[in-house]
């Protein structure tokens, strides 16, 4: 195979994957060896193989990442009969040159739910849920794709499941409709279940439709927009604030001291996709500000090589980011 042509040649690994499984090869390669040219166009390096001899070549970090991707890889092939590009993608995202060695199975992190054993991934992502674990408010900061909210559930779903906690409350500021709900059908759940439509998805697929639905009739978990949190106080508690962006420093302040003993607070945004009016500042980015270094409170910032979902996600996150730091720098040149 021959891949794009890098600057620096200077690393040549060689090692054999086991065991010798033809139809494990075949998976790991892909059609016409779509997964490899996928690894090599990504990485720039070159990936030659005979039986299950493999050689990569390429600048050292890139070298390196290659071959743990190559035996990661090798290692699902074991546990599935179709390695998809997607999930090639997934890995390559979590083991690229930020993050060459592969951490030991003993120092990962992993979240237990009904559904199945979910592992965060990459180094970003583990930090995120040794914060969560570690601290009573924790906020997740950063583009859409990168895990924030999902795997904020996650660790909700295995507190509630190991009886850490006695309810799960969803919130989110329903900024596109004023937090005026009132006009439409239904009862409070049904009127805000667009806004929490993500958290509802998370929830389904770790816990199963009907528990879902028989924990919301319980009110172990209970929906509600940002304005209904005011007054109360929470104990014993798992509080997930999502979209955080859309709130103001009033409202980012009423709902932090809503927590009480016994809860646990995760605040999960995105400062550049703020649908506030203008002029008027989010209360995550105030919180920011306010609150860096206070003891107690665990920030994880995420970035564009974070994204986990299509590639294309990723190149549409950097894509604005360079507009937008483009924009910053004109406005910069012509106030001088």
């Amino acid at each position: 195979m021959q891949a794009p042509q890098t600057k620096n040649a200077g690393k040549t690994c060689q090692f054999l994957l086991e065991p010798d499984d033809p139809r494990r090869f075949a998976e790991l390669c892909g059609q016409f060896n779509q997964h490899l040219k996928q690894i090599e166009q990504r990485l720039g390096v070159d990936i030659r193989y005979r039986g299950n001899q493999f050689t990569v070549k390429g600048e050292d970090k890139n070298a390196q990442a290659a071959t743990e991707i190559l035996k990661r890889l090798y290692r699902e092939t074991g546990k599935t009969d179709h390695l998809t590009a997607e999930i090639v993608h997934l890995y390559l995202q979590e083991s690229a040159v930020e993050w060459v060695h592969e951490p030991k199975s003993d120092n990962l992190i992993t979240l237990r739910t009904r559904k199945g054993t979910i592992t965060p991934r990459g180094e970003n992502q583990q930090r995120y849920v040794r914060s969560i674990l570690d601290h009573d408010i924790n906020f997740g900061i950063g583009p859409a794709g990168t895990g924030k909210t999902y795997l904020a559930v996650a660790a909700a779903v295995q507190a509630l499941e190991e009886e850490e906690i006695r309810r799960i409350l969803l919130v989110r500021p329903a900024v596109e409709a004023g937090e005026k709900l009132g006009f439409l059908p239904g009862d409070l759940s049904q009127k805000i279940d667009p806004y929490l439509r993500p958290l509802y998805d998370a929830l389904y697929e770790m816990l199963g439709f009907e528990r879902v639905d028989k924990l919301i009739e319980k009110n172990v978990i209970e929906v509600a927009p940002l304005a209904y949190m005011r007054g109360r106080t929470l104990n014993n508690s798992y509080i997930i604030l999502d979209e955080a962006q859309n709130t103001t420093p009033e409202q980012m302040k009423m709902f932090l001291t809503r927590i009480g003993f016994g809860s646990t607070a995760v605040i999960t945004g995105d400062i550049t996709q703020v649908d506030l009016p203008k002029g008027t500042r989010s209360g995550l980015a105030h919180s920011v500000d306010v609150l860096k270094g206070v003891e107690g409170i665990g920030f994880t910032w995420f970035s564009a090589k974070d994204v986990v979902r299509h590639p294309i996600v990723q190149r549409i996150v950097q894509a604005y980011d360079r507009f937008d730091r483009a924009g910053q720098n004109k406005s910069s040149s012509e106030g001088q």
